[in-house]
């Protein structure tokens, strides 16, 4: 066996870049379905596009119906997952993009574009991953199999589709998280929140519902707040923003910071500062009330009688999308709670403060949490393959608000991508991720392999 893995790895580093590129060319947020597109044309585009490389790998590959697909190489009665994505969150130049998001640039050894962290990196490392242990000519005993899904960002729905056809594996990892590896995830509640009474003439802001909102407007009457407290506001909470006066309206712009839903604290809501913002300034309107008191600046949902925390994190509440239509105000809320949470408890506690006169909150569905203890086979396995290619044993599992793949199939944890103490801007603008990093992760992910195949 060639163990001589690094320069193994090291000798793709065109081919990893070149085939990252092609797969960040294809915009691949979800679009409107077709027949032979569930999720858009982007996503199946991509899924062909990522099958067509297995293909020239000479690896067997199989397309259920674009919805998601695979390529598995090895033989035996056990699978090995691995279960990445390549669909995106959306990605506009307005939102502070330096670069085209889908036109991936390098500089410096950095790769800049819509999905090469997320997680269009990690599926093109996965692939090389198993290039490398052919090179290795290394026993393999289980079949491995390269799971591609098209939906992973809004519902994981062609996940669904795979396991009802094709069922779990018998050990898996997603390369959609962080090294060390992921023991837990939190789970979830999605909820809508909507308006009842209300003078706003139009608001609207946010692009995804896990992501903390970055732009947004709205449209008030003139001579309705104050427009000085409301500057003030602004400026004495570092908010950027710009007023415009039209005939008889005035139309706030708010510009904030965007982050992922799972970490809400991390940016600057610019829905909830702009609504807070017109509530200091004296507004007067029930809808606005209604959401000042149930959301407001707080991240920890403590207006909806959610704040509690376990040993392995806290809970969090994220408003990523706000719109109007028909004179009804609409919004979304994307909750993470602990591990030792149920979802039928985060119901319970949010039955007294769902609504009031000026709005109302709806809970739309719930998802239980993740949770795999420290010692499990599949955990050990894959921490020791991060700590024999790192060196690194001081980083250890971790539970995260994040949802990945994992939660939708047994058997499965999530490995990777992202390195400790990075952040790659992943849902927001300039998303990166060095050469280097991608090389390392394909070196883990064939010591993980290697690994599971000997469990």
């Amino acid at each position: 066996m060639n163990t001589d893995v690094k320069s193994l790895v090291e000798g793709y580093r065109d081919e990893l870049v070149s085939r990252l590129g092609k797969l960040v060319s294809i915009n691949s947020e979800q679009g409107p379905s077709l027949a032979d597109a569930p999720f858009g044309p982007g996503p199946r585009d991509v899924l062909k596009a990522a099958l067509e490389m297995l293909k020239e790998d000479g690896v067997k590959t199989v397309n259920l119906d674009n919805y998601i697909g695979y390529g598995e190489v090895g033989e035996g009665d056990q699978l090995i997952g691995i279960v990445g994505h390549l669909d995106v969150v959306p990605a506009h130049m307005e939102d502070g993009w330096k670069t085209d998001p889908f036109h991936m640039v390098e500089k410096d050894g950095i790769l800049y574009g819509r999905g090469v962290s997320d997680d269009k990196g990690a599926v093109v490392a996965s692939m090389i991953a198993l290039k490398v242990l052919k090179d290795m000519n290394v026993p393999l005993t289980k079949r491995i199999r390269l799971i591609m899904g098209t939906n992973e960002e809004t519902g994981s729905k062609g996940l669904e589709y795979y396991v009802r056809k094709e069922g779990s594996p018998d050990y898996g990892f997603t390369p959609d998280g962080d090294f060390p590896c992921i023991h837990g995830e939190k789970g979830m509640v999605g909820a809508v929140y909507r308006s009842k009474k209300t003078g706003i003439r139009d608001i609207k802001g946010g692009t995804a519902r896990n992501i903390v909102c970055r732009n947004a407007y709205v449209v008030v009457d003139k001579c309705t707040f104050s427009r000085k407290k409301l500057e003030d506001w602004f400026n004495n909470n570092n908010i950027s923003f710009s007023i415009e006066e039209m005939d008889s309206t005035i139309k706030i712009n708010v510009q904030g910071v965007a982050a992922h839903a799972s970490t809400p604290q991390l940016g600057v809501n610019a829905i909830s500062y702009m609504l807070v913002g017109l509530k200091e300034a004296g507004f007067q309107d029930p809808f606005v009330d209604f959401y000042c008191s149930h959301i407001g600046l707080h991240t920890d949902g403590t207006g909806l009688g959610l704040d509690c925390s376990d040993d392995y994190g806290d809970l969090t509440l994220n408003c990523g999308i706000i719109g109007m239509k028909d004179g009804v105000i609409e919004g979304s809320i994307d909750i993470r709670f602990p591990v030792t949470f149920t979802g039928r408890q985060m119901v319970k506690r949010m039955q007294d403060y769902l609504e009031d006169e000026g709005g109302e909150v709806i809970v739309r569905g719930t998802h239980e949490p993740l949770f795999y203890p420290v010692d499990s086979p599949l955990v050990t396995c894959l921490t020791e393959a991060y700590q024999e290619v790192t060196g690194d044993k001081d980083t250890q599992p971790m539970v995260i608000g994040g949802g990945t793949y994992a939660k939708g199939i047994e058997n499965t944890i999530a490995f990777g991508c992202a390195f400790p103490g990075k952040d790659y801007h992943i849902h927001d603008a300039n998303e990166w991720c060095s050469v280097e990093d991608l090389l390392k992760q394909v070196e883990i992910y064939v010591a993980g392999i290697i690994r599971l195949l000997n469990v």
